[in-house]
């Protein structure tokens, strides 16, 4: 209500501010107005709040408590919509949608993938997907929290729970290298469902399909005891008698530790820790076979960072699909874009959800860009250049050319970025995970014993006949092809430092424990060490915490992004041959996401054309 001005009730979000100008918020008119707008909302809308998973986080819900009557002056039959479909990831009941097109301002400006809209007009209007076929889009499952009624639900957690009955809590996302602030939502030992949290810098409110949905993979295919192999079959064992194995070995200082994808800070310090005890600095961590130079973190960093990569005015990619390898930083660009960014690439022509222009697939162009990227990056205030993990191995010397051809360093601008996709990269970096040449220089030394750190992509056919012991979580291929396994801990079941693509150090708490016989990583280094006579000199995480920022400063810093001084590697500048991407299925990347049902249905579905039956059908 507004004083002066005509005597009914104004719409807040339409009325302009104005000198002498009295605002009521609460006054009878007001009531009754907000409790008409109430009225004709819940007109439709189905009394489903009993079986409605949306029940106890509902906005339709808390606004009627709060400003709706207590009654219902209105006795005409409901309309009702029949059921979409949408995937796997988004379940449908649309009687309950209040048309408010929230999903379609998503999908649309957001996600980029237009397949979600209206069909008909007035009371007969239809929020639908197109043809009703399944959403293509990799961050489909943000419409659930958009939907402000339970029209729009998550289908693997549908009827699971109810939120009061949750435990929340707040933890890190390893399915990629941006380092997604997430919560995670457990009940007993079990967690149900993984959601984002807001962080403007790095994932604003979004996550990920396979962030949100792969947490059922986390009871799956597990390894809840120790196992050694015996007569070329693994068998199930003590925890004394895999550790007695593995000090049999009798390996002295030949010893090696591979980092996986998933490994946080603490893991990788105790396991360098321990090989410095033993005599060894055979780290590393790209078990995927790259092998760009690491000697200089910022060329081997996001240095532009996630937030700033959507002020850049013209960008260059360089074999990556960023899409599939960090959908966050593709909507960051996609922002970027909108604002007037022009955008090049340098790879196999891909859909990224906007306007690229694909300038052919041949890493020589870095030495022969064309003249209309030479021309848009000369006009370009914030040039940035994006190189993924297609171009690192043969070509991340012909890209760190382009910051004297393009001008990409300036005063408070830094336009040169890696994209990595491992989450555990930069933080084994830091922590000195990367010989010159790679996992070739591991394999040269012909180590007598091996420890694999939740690393599954390794390739040991140059390694011989080395002792492999599996730390990790997971029956997937880093354990099949191990001599002993270790059962470890999860991300969801263990505090963990991880640092992002940026740089950025972030820090996630225990959800659930461990299955079975399964410790955390760092525990079960700490007990090795004390058997193969090299005591690690830490009892609990948080004295290993202080010695790992002594030995590194930059992982004390949590929430801050390290620093690191500029200093290029001398590198061969040359490069040729075609750009192969890295990530070949984006829900089937790691241990935890092959082990969901959810992905494994995304990935038949959405990406390799197979069809679902509903239960109806």
């Amino acid at each position: 209500e507004v004083k002066p001005g005509p005597p009914k009730p104004q719409a807040s979000c339409a009325l302009p501010a104005a000198d002498k100008q009295e605002v009521f918020t609460n006054t009878a008119m007001v009531k009754k107005a907000r409790e008409g707008v109430m009225e004709f909302l819940l007109i439709n809308h189905p009394l489903d709040c009993p079986i409605c998973d949306q029940g106890g986080e509902c906005d339709l819900q808390d606004q009627s408590l709060a400003y709706g009557r207590g009654h219902t002056r209105y006795h005409e039959n409901k309309r009702a919509v029949t059921e979409k479909y949408m995937g796997p990831i988004v379940k449908t009941v649309m009687t309950r949608c209040i048309q408010c097109t929230r999903c379609v301002r998503f999908a649309e400006e957001v996600a980029g993938v237009e397949e979600i809209g209206a069909l008909y007009r007035g009371e007969n209007m239809q929020i639908t997907s197109y043809l009703e076929k399944a959403i293509t889009s990799e961050l489909s499952g943000n419409v659930v929290d958009l939907c402000p009624v339970g029209a729009l639900t998550s289908k693997p957690y549908a009827f699971e729970a109810r939120p009061w009955e949750l435990k929340k809590t707040f933890a890190i996302d390893v399915m990629d290298a941006v380092g997604t602030n997430i919560r995670l939502d457990s009940r007993g030992r079990q967690v149900l469902r993984a959601l984002p949290r807001v962080n403007e810098e790095v994932n604003e409110e979004w996550a990920s399909d396979k962030t949100r949905h792969a947490v059922d993979g986390l009871v799956r295919r597990r390894l809840d005891k120790p196992y050694l192999r015996r007569d070329g079959k693994l068998t199930p064992a003590s925890w004394a008698e895999a550790f007695a194995a593995i000090k049999a070995v009798d390996a002295g200082s030949s010893v090696a530790a591979i980092a996986g994808p998933l490994v946080d800070c603490e893991t990788l310090y105790a396991a360098k820790a321990l090989l410095a005890r033993m005599g060894s600095n055979l780290l590393e961590g790209r078990d995927n076979g790259l092998t760009y130079d690491a000697s200089s973190l910022a060329a081997v960093n996001f240095n532009s960072t996630i937030a700033g990569i959507e002020t850049a005015d013209a960008i260059l990619l360089v074999g990556t699909n960023v899409r599939w390898e960090a959908p966050l930083v593709n909507t960051r660009i996609r922002k970027a874009v909108k604002r007037g960014a022009k955008v090049f690439l340098i790879g196999e022509a891909i859909d990224l959800t906007y306007p690229v222009t694909c300038l052919g697939n041949d890493l020589g162009l870095l030495g022969d860009l064309p003249e209309a990227v030479i021309a848009a990056f000369g006009k370009a205030e914030r040039p940035a250049v994006i190189v993924g993990g297609g171009a690192m191995a043969a070509g991340q010397g012909a890209s760190l050319a382009l910051i004297e051809t393009l001008g990409l360093i300036k005063e408070g601008w830094n336009g040169y970025n890696v994209l990595h996709i491992s989450a555990a990269r930069m933080g084994g970096l830091m922590l000195g995970y990367a010989q010159p040449g790679g996992i070739a220089d591991v394999a040269a030394a012909k180590p007598k014993l091996a420890l694999l750190l939740g690393s599954e992509d390794l390739d040991i056919n140059p390694f011989g006949d080395m002792c492999k012991v599996y730390i990790g979580h997971h029956g997937d291929s880093g354990a099949a092809m191990a001599d002993v396994i270790l059962p470890a801990a999860s991300y969801a079941e263990k505090s963990g430092t991880y640092v992002n693509l940026e740089g950025r150090v972030q820090r996630g708490d225990r959800a659930v424990f461990p299955p079975g016989d399964a410790r955390e990583d760092w525990a079960i280094l700490r007990a090795l060490s004390e058997v193969l006579g090299h005591r690690l000199p830490f009892d609990t995480l948080d004295e290993l915490r202080v010695a790992m920022v002594a030995d590194v400063l930059a992982l004390g810093d949590i929430g801050e992004i390290a620093r690191f001084a500029w200093s290029p590697p001398s590198l061969d500048t040359a490069a040729s041959g075609a750009i192969r991407y890295p990530i070949k299925d984006f829900y089937l990347t790691n241990a935890i996401a092959r082990a969901s049902d959810t992905m494994r249905r995304c990935s038949a579905e959405l990406l390799h054309g197979e069809s679902y039956a509903e239960a109806a059908e």
